[in-house]
């Protein structure tokens, strides 16, 4: 039917319809639509088909006097992503935590080192694999959940998926640990970003780019924030899902502890700061400096201009010496910032260069493994 015997109405009707704004709403819920539905094939087809089959995934566990929970852990990933090498890297423990693990079924390795941080470096290091699960001993966080950190770092193209802890504040162990969780989040979304809101999540999964380009400088704790700050300094693509945090089981213990673990951390991210934004960082201190020299200078200017003389001669000496010194800081700053977005180019340059996909074969494995021969030509 055209639309010039259509009534008055529903002429006026169809010229509304067919205006730039609903044709532009049609166009963006058409889009939004195409989208949900590559998500969903590509979902199904990653998990129960033959993409993730094809990929080769490690379950990484670093652990330190986990005993009474490190084999119903390993027992869960192995449940929930069979076939896939469960590697437990002990720290020293004094609880039989290794042999638990050994008789769980993961593979089992001892790090002298004591910290978190040594544990993480030593693990990257060994391990080759498409991606890297990485959950704590504790049995805080679900391994049902691992599969759903796989879909999201597929289907985004991620290369980390951090676990957020749902309900972490209410059950932080000691009141401690929550207030601290808040003010070093909220610290990290000032200096670093807003990539992450629970940069203190032990549960993460990797891609090969990121385990293979990541320095892993520090030694305990802060180990998960200095993941999160290489992410976000080289602007990589990285996710966050939200899930739920369980409570320990009885006989286990929490090892943070609330002041040294925590000037620990802070001390990192003053680190961190310094290595990655140190016009920032200097600038700070080229700031204390000026509003010293400036609160020393400004009596001494005051009787200059009522009187003619300097009679606090040592005072001035000591404000000019102090606007010195932030001139020099605030210089060192400049200077450090171009070195630093060089070395960022840098790191970039070899997160791009490393391989995508590994030969399925561990570090040891390939040292220990006979050189192949070649035959011989006539």
């Amino acid at each position: 039917m055209s639309a010039e015997i259509l009534p008055l109405a529903y002429q006026e009707t169809v010229k509304v319809l067919l205006t730039d704004g609903f044709r532009g709403l049609h166009s963006y819920l058409l889009t939004a639509a195409l989208y949900s539905c590559a998500d969903f094939f590509a979902t199904g087809v990653m998990m129960s088909g033959s993409r993730i089959d094809n990929l080769n995934i490690a379950v990484l566990l670093p652990c330190y006097n986990e005993g009474a929970t490190i084999g119903a852990v390993v027992r869960g990933f192995k449940a929930a992503l069979p076939g896939a090498p469960i590697h437990v890297y002990d720290n020293n423990s004094t609880d039989g935590t290794a042999l638990h693990a050994m008789l769980a079924g993961a593979n089992v390795v001892r790090e002298r080192r004591q910290g978190k941080g040594h544990v993480v470096r030593r693990m990257f290091a060994d391990i080759d694999a498409d991606i890297y699960i990485m959950a704590d001993g504790d049995g805080t966080y679900s391994p049902d959940d691992s599969e759903e950190l796989i879909r999201t770092l597929l289907t985004e193209r991620a290369d980390m998926v951090v676990g957020t802890r749902r309900g972490v504040h209410a059950d932080a162990g000691r009141q401690g640990h929550a207030f601290g969780n808040k003010i070093f989040n909220l610290l990290y979304l000032t200096i670093f970003g807003t990539d992450f809101t629970d940069i203190f999540s032990g549960y993460r999964v990797f891609s090969r780019r990121f385990v293979k380009s990541f320095p892993a400088v520090s030694a305990g704790f802060e180990i998960e924030t200095e993941m999160s700050v290489h992410a976000s300094r080289l602007k990589l693509p990285v996710s966050e899902l939200e899930l739920d945090y369980g409570r320990r089981p009885e006989g286990s213990h929490s090892k943070l502890s609330t002041f040294k673990d925590g000037a620990k951390i802070l001390w990192m991210f003053a680190m961190l700061m310094k290595e990655t934004r140190p016009f920032a960082f200097f600038g700070i201190i080229s700031g204390f400096f000026m509003l010293a020299s400036m609160a020393f200078m400004a009596p001494v200017l005051m009787e200059y201009f009522e009187t003619g003389l300097v009679n606090r001669m040592p005072t001035w000496v000591l404000s000019m010496a102090l606007m010195m010194i932030s001139f020099m800081v605030f210089t060192a700053g400049l200077i450090l910032d171009s070195v630093a977005r060089s070395r960022s180019e840098q790191l970039r340059i070899f997160y791009l260069n490393v391989a995508a996909r590994s030969n399925g074969s561990t570090t040891a494995e390939r040292t220990s493994a006979p050189p192949k021969k070649t035959a011989r030509t006539a």
